[in-house]
């Protein structure tokens, strides 16, 4: 079956996405690399793809691809995809190869999306975003603070509110720094039209809980205070870190035990997250990482990763989230 591609935007962005005849899939509908090959086999016209220039943009199209989708192995899939259509592309017709590959990926990101956020509503318990480390780079540079705030797992959860159009105008303006002359002519948009969804998309995102930045050594300091009363069943202890209105959620996608709704308010939190020691096997062990931008904490099993634990802090620097992941199918780039 052809894969349905987005209208070629107005300008010149040398945007022919081409359709796609014959490549094998895997079981979740992405091209395979051994797909592709099979293909070339069978269509030994096909031009052979330009790894150069496609290897150069790869992490920028993957740390697009992860905003859009919030989920590392989706991001992947959308990526691979991407590289066939470039494989297959005429290269006369493609003028500026960063613009037509992000164009490509974010517009795939927005028809693949509509089937992500529809597999979510069946998720059981609590979904998060899939937790990457980025302390090698992994989704690009993150040495502002508002670089780091774009792929905090409090802004993607809160980029679920989105529809696809909005979150793809949100990413390329906030995360990427496009103009929305740009981003119109990617979207097919008016450069109007962005400018509303963006402010429409910003207040969406924002709505809620402020997230405040602490320093990293303000929250190791107080992640190792957190273990330490979590580890040893201390509610009193974790009490104090917790502010008032502190939330837990939990993502264990009906795979590990977790719980399916948040836990909220000081009290409460802390007597949940006093039995944390109960889950964990005599070789389990913490490492703090990178996760997202964020100080965070991986547990690990029999060297195995098992889990990942979050935190945000309020304007006290008091613990006022902690996000756990411990879905196995979430944890795939902690293995790696």
């Amino acid at each position: 079956m052809e894969q349905p591609t987005p209208p070629p935007p107005p300008g010149d962005h040398g945007f022919r996405p081409p359709r796609i005849r014959g490549a094998r899939r895997n079981a979740e509908g992405a091209v395979s690399p051994l797909g592709f090959e099979a293909h070339r086999a069978e269509n030994p016209a096909a031009p052979a793809a330009d790894n150069t220039v496609f290897l150069e943009h790869r992490p920028r199209l993957f740390s697009l691809a992860y905003r859009m989708f919030g989920a590392a192995g989706e991001a992947e899939d959308a990526v691979q995809e991407v590289y066939v259509r470039w494989a297959l592309a005429d290269r006369a017709e493609i003028t500026n190869p960063e613009a037509w590959l992000t164009t490509v990926t974010v517009n795939l990101c927005r028809t693949q999306l509509v089937s992500a956020r529809a597999r979510r509503e069946t998720y059981v318990g609590q979904w998060l975003p899939e937790p990457v480390p980025t302390g090698g780079g992994a989704l690009g540079p993150l040495a502002t603070v508002e670089e780091r705030e774009s792929v905090s797992l409090a802004v993607l959860t809160a980029m679920e509110r989105l529809s696809p159009i909005e979150r793809a105008v949100f990413v390329l303006r906030e995360a990427f720094g496009y103009s929305h002359a740009e981003i119109a002519q990617m979207l097919d948009l008016s450069v109007a039209n962005t400018q509303q969804i963006f402010h429409r998309a910003g207040q969406r995102v924002r709505t809620g809980k402020q997230r405040f930045v602490v320093s990293a050594e303000h929250a190791r300091t107080m992640i190792e205070k957190f273990l330490q009363a979590a580890s040893t069943g201390d509610v009193d202890g974790l009490r104090e870190l917790l502010a008032d209105d502190v939330v837990s959620i939990a993502d264990g996608g009906g795979k590990v035990v977790a719980a399916k709704r948040p836990v909220v308010g000081g009290d409460v939190v802390a007597r949940y997250l006093a039995k944390l020691s109960r889950f964990l096997g005599p070789t389990a062990r913490f490492d703090f990482d990178e996760i997202n931008g964020d100080v965070g904490l991986v547990l690990f099993q029999d060297d195995a990763p098992f889990g990942v634990l979050v935190f945000d802090f309020d304007e006290a620097g008091a613990i006022v989230a902690v996000r756990t992941i411990v879905n196995p199918a979430k944890l795939a780039a902690l293995a790696a």
